[in-house]
């Protein structure tokens, strides 16, 4: 038998991301945001989670995808990382999936720029793609709260 793993899936400019569940924390409606002078543009700001703060990084930025749609607000997908949680904002949280590992397949060559670099791979689905993104590629780089990178960018 395949091995499995299970996914929490997210809509992101119309596209289906996901991230392995065990990397999830927490899923949430759309939270105040404190914005952090000279930060990132993908670095949406700040937010409190009970008592705790974490960054949280708009995920259209971070793909270059479109902007989101005025009046649309974003959902919190949080998320473990090495160094500490930190929030993906998306448009919308889809369902777990348990897939097994005759899905999953490399990144396919059309997948260019920067999604190319954060993702991990695809899962095929019918009917289409779920795009499995790196949680330590995603923040790689991006300075939060005043302070050095969370960690400094990989080199290929």
């Amino acid at each position: 038998m395949a091995a499995t793993q299970i996914f929490a899936t997210f809509i992101v400019d119309g596209l289906l991301f996901g991230l392995p569940a065990v990397e999830v924390l927490e899923l949430t409606n759309c939270r105040e945001m404190t914005r952090v002078p000279l930060a990132p543009s993908t670095v949406e700001g700040l937010m409190n989670l009970r008592g705790q703060i974490i960054p949280a990084i708009d995920l259209r930025r971070r793909l270059e995808l479109s902007p989101r749609p005025a009046g649309k607000l974003p959902m919190n997908v949080v998320m473990r990382t090495a160094d500490e949680p930190v929030s993906l904002l998306v448009d919308q949280v889809g369902e777990v999936l348990e897939l097994g590992e005759e899905t999953f397949e490399a990144a396919p060559e059309t997948v260019r720029g920067v999604a190319r670099e954060l993702l991990r791979g695809v899962h095929k689905l019918p009917g289409r793609l779920l795009l499995l993104l790196d949680p330590q590629r995603i923040i790689d780089g991006i300075v939060v709260e005043n302070r050095k990178p969370v960690r400094p960018p990989q080199t290929s």
